[in-house]
């Protein structure tokens, strides 16, 4: 049985560009009749089936490139979408979110109805349940056929494509490092469950700086989250149980949940336990106490990841763009305020 080839594939050995291919097996005048026969018969010989998602032609621009976010409630990926439009409306672009609500679905969804002309291009950041799959296969066929794709935030490394990412690990080892020079022995970590590929990094991090300062690694300071509909009483649990004097929280809304369920069992933030979180949104700048965080920089995230798929839209070096992709690393800090003595 012959192996499933792709657009790119055809392109490469044939030597033209996708455009060319898929103009040739659309029968498109544009191309000559002994190039579109060629076209036709090698992929004829391999047995080649159009995916359903399929390449808006490059004469046929819609300027508009789609961002697909897993969730809303987050301040880090409305600085994003901020990021994003920012640098698409200044280079003429206009943007369409799409959320896929941490749904494998709905994700597959969005793609496979956007990507028949609609957008030029995709910007994305994985859905839990995706990671959780490890099944990118709508994001395979959407590269297959040309369409550029930017992951941020999110990623994968079973995928080729352009990433924006920040140094998840380094930053919680940062942040835990700051505690434990504080004085702090026993620091909680409120993270996610390890697919999603955030919060494994941070995870990673957080054990990293306690090991590197000959601290106990304790699984039971360890609370890993996935429903975060309920989820408060675990976070109490884990305050009430365990003579904790800091917590690490991966995002903001563990950081602040933990602040009210310490309040609730008499303990005070951050007399009795310090605590850090993850994003720097509004809810750190406002809560009271406000909460020392890691700023995530997603402003700078969304434009960076802009820029990169625009440039990918515009480039006239079609054959030599495909397997050249970058990852982009947004430097983060350490914003200290009423959360940690």
């Amino acid at each position: 049985m012959r192996k499933k080839i792709t657009l790119k594939q055809i392109a490469r050995e044939l030597d033209v560009s996708i455009s060319t291919v898929s103009k040739s097996l659309r029968n498109s005048l544009e191309i000559s009749e002994d190039t579109r026969q060629k076209v036709q018969a090698f992929a004829k010989f391999y047995n080649y089936k159009p995916n359903n998602i399929a390449l808006s032609l490059k004469n046929k621009k819609t300027k508009t490139i789609c961002i697909i976010i897993p969730e809303i409630i987050h301040h880090f990926f409305a600085t994003v979408i901020s990021g994003v439009e920012n640098v698409a409306n200044e280079n003429g672009y206009n943007v369409l979110v799409c959320l896929s609500d941490e749904s494998f679905d709905k994700e597959v969804i969005n793609m496979e109805m956007l990507a028949n002309g609609s957008i030029d291009g995709f910007i994305i950041s994985l859905s839990k349940e995706t990671q959780q799959k490890k099944d990118f296969h709508h994001i395979v066929e959407v590269i297959n056929q040309g369409m550029p794709v930017v992951m941020f935030d999110r990623v994968t490394n079973d995928i080729l494509c352009d990433k924006v990412i920040i140094d998840d690990s380094l930053a919680a080892f940062n942040a835990t490092q700051f505690l434990i020079d504080k004085g702090f022995k026993k620091i909680a970590l409120l993270t996610t469950v390890d697919y999603v590929s955030v919060g494994k990094l941070r995870t990673e991090g957080y054990v990293k700086a306690l090991l590197n300062n000959e601290l106990q690694v304790d699984e039971d300071l360890i609370v890993k989250i996935e429903d975060t509909e309920n989820f408060e009483h675990n976070i109490a649990k884990l305050i009430q149980n365990n003579d904790v004097d800091a917590i690490f929280a991966v995002n903001e809304l563990f950081a602040v949940t933990a602040i009210k369920e310490a309040y609730k069992l008499g303990k005070k933030v951050p007399d009795d336990i310090s605590i850090i979180g993850f994003t720097d949104g509004i809810i750190s700048k406002y809560s009271s106490p406000s909460i020392t965080t890691v700023s995530q920089n997603g402003i700078k995230m969304g434009a960076k990841a802009a820029k990169m798929l625009i440039e990918r839209l515009e480039s006239e070096e079609e054959e030599q763009q495909d397997e050249q992709y970058s990852t982009e690393v947004i430097e983060t800090e350490l914003v200290e305020r009423e959360s940690t003595i």
